[in-house]
């Protein structure tokens, strides 16, 4: 089956004045300044500033973040409505437009267009000062515009009709240019999530993945070795197949690879990749089951933050490795107290088959350390218990310090809200079995946690591993926020990338802060 990527409105350059400009909404930016309302924006004169600064206090905007109302234009701007969308309190010199935080333009440019679904042209004036600003715009807007229209028989204005124009001079073109990049990449994430488990599945995955790979910018750069079941069970990755031998549609492992010519370091990502999880044998009450589609959100970031990373040719070898499976019960599922051996000999008591993610992950992250990479992630969506801890917003990062400081690092870049937890020493003695070398599940208490323990037991010693348990912010059930739109959102494809562009910039011993680096970049 074939999984057409959403097509993402265009993005371009709005020169000149942003009054005069012909698009059917105009957004600028309120916030705050010692208690008053402010307009700050692009490309629009003082005069036009304080009509906009007047009609926001008349409307009573409150100018907190995220806040919204459109207005009908005055007589001095040529689209027929403005809206105003709150950036919170301004700081710094009133007669200067200070630098406002990444994120928080992404997350206005996102809000803005998020609520503009049904206009064809927008135009953006957010007081961006720099390209990684505008790259920030443009990627927010680009985010906010999002839709998984796949299935809809009527979707009114298709996202392939809409126009988005920043306003900006060419010099910020480059920066327009990437963020559509990595818009795309996270779109792509969010439509494999979206995608129902009747149209993806294992097999389905893995050819969808070497149908992108095909089109990616450098021809034969990325190399996609998929390894079937029978494959899978000859070399003995037990956990892939043990997970998916209660389905008819058999397991794979997917390595995708990334080596341009004179690379410096190498990257190895593992994303879990459940394509549907009912929990097996052990399953799930139906409330909510429809979610677990969402279950392989981890494979779809890896897979898209390398094809991102060789579309913009980092020198930087990446591998990633997709562990698929769907766990469903049946006569030939695997049952609490099967023992399972993973791939490089390990065995596993299985306590409860609905802690099948760890699994299938232990047998890819073994694979991937054969390769000896500099630093290793995995991602996936693994624990309830990452939810009761830190919400649907905030991920887990886990693992060894150098490399889980790497990732939160580039995660305050990219504005994906990761937080560290520990791996206490004592968690993982619930995972000791009289039948094997361990179980599957520990005592209840610091689930996430003892997830993280159980993964580890598969690291060898001076491996540089970080472990993200994304299982809250993988998927959005409520309404859009920000630049995050209902169903999957992407989440840590963008802070994966920054990883790689960090590796790659250190690799140079590029001069510090050199865009496309980020501000924070040491």
């Amino acid at each position: 089956m074939s999984h057409p990527e959403t097509v993402l409105p265009a993005l371009q350059l709005m020169l000149g004045d942003a009054a005069a400009a012909d698009v059917d909404v105009l957004v600028a930016a309120v916030g705050t300044r010692e208690g008053r309302i402010e307009v700050s924006a692009l490309a629009l004169s003082d005069a036009v500033t304080r009509e906009l600064v007047e009609a926001a206090e008349a409307i009573g905007h409150p100018g907190t973040q995220g806040a919204s109302l459109r207005i009908p234009s005055p007589a001095s701007i040529t689209a027929p409505s403005v809206l105003l969308v709150g950036l919170g309190e301004f700081t710094g010199d009133a007669d200067v437009r200070s630098p406002l935080s990444d994120e928080s333009l992404r997350r206005a440019a996102g809000s803005a267009v998020r609520s503009l679904e049904s206009v064809a042209r927008v135009g953006l004036a957010l007081p961006m000062t720099d390209l990684p600003g505008a790259e920030a715009v443009g990627l927010g807007a680009l985010l906010g515009a999002y839709r998984y229209t796949a299935h809809l028989s009527e979707c009114g204005t298709t996202d392939a009709e809409r126009v988005i124009s920043l306003a900006g001079d060419h010099a910020v073109q480059p920066a327009l240019d990437r963020a559509r990049l990595l818009a795309r990449a996270v779109a792509a994430a969010r439509d494999l999530v979206n995608a129902p488990p009747s149209h993806l599945f294992p097999s389905s995955f893995a050819d969808a993945v070497a149908e992108r790979a095909k089109t990616v910018a450098g021809g034969d750069a990325v190399v996609v070795d998929v390894i079937g079941e029978d494959e899978l069970r000859e070399r003995g990755f037990g956990g892939l197949i043990g997970v998916g031998s209660g389905s008819d549609r058999g397991p794979r492992l997917v390595k995708v690879s990334y080596a341009p010519t004179g690379a410096g370091h190498h990257l190895s990502l593992v994303g879990k990749g459940i394509t549907f999880d009912s929990g097996g044998i052990s399953i799930k009450p139906a409330a909510n089951m429809e979610k677990m589609k969402s279950d392989m959100a981890g494979a779809a970031a890896v897979v898209q933050a390398l094809f991102a990373i060789a579309e913009l040719s980092l020198p930087v070898r990446v591998t990633a490795w997709l562990a698929l499976a769907e766990n469903m019960p049946s006569g030939s599922a695997v049952r609490p107290s099967d023992v399972l051996s993973i791939y490089g000999g390990k065995t596993v008591e299985v306590i409860n088959t609905d802690a099948e993610g760890r699994l299938v992950l232990a047998d890819a992250l073994v694979a991937a350390q054969e390769e000896e990479p500099d630093l290793l992630i995995d991602v996936a969506t693994l624990t309830g218990a990452q939810v009761a801890a830190l919400g649907y917003r905030t991920s887990g990062v886990m693992g060894v310090s150098t490399a889980t400081s790497a990732v939160l690092r580039a995660a305050e870049v990219t504005g994906e809200p990761m937080w560290a937890m520990p791996i206490p020493e004592e968690v993982f003695a619930g995972y000791e079995s009289k039948t094997a070398d361990l179980k599957n599940t520990g005592k209840p208490g610091g689930g996430m946690l003892g997830a993280a323990a159980f993964l580890r037991a598969f690291i060898g010693e001076d491996v540089a591993w970080a472990h993200l348990d994304i299982a809250g912010p993988a998927y959005n059930s409520e309404p859009g926020y920000g630049y995050i739109t209902p169903g999957g959102t992407g989440v840590s494809v963008r802070t994966l990338v920054e990883v790689a562009q960090r590796m790659a910039f250190e690799a140079r011993e590029s001069e510090s802060g050199e865009w496309p680096l980020s501000r924070s970049q040491i």
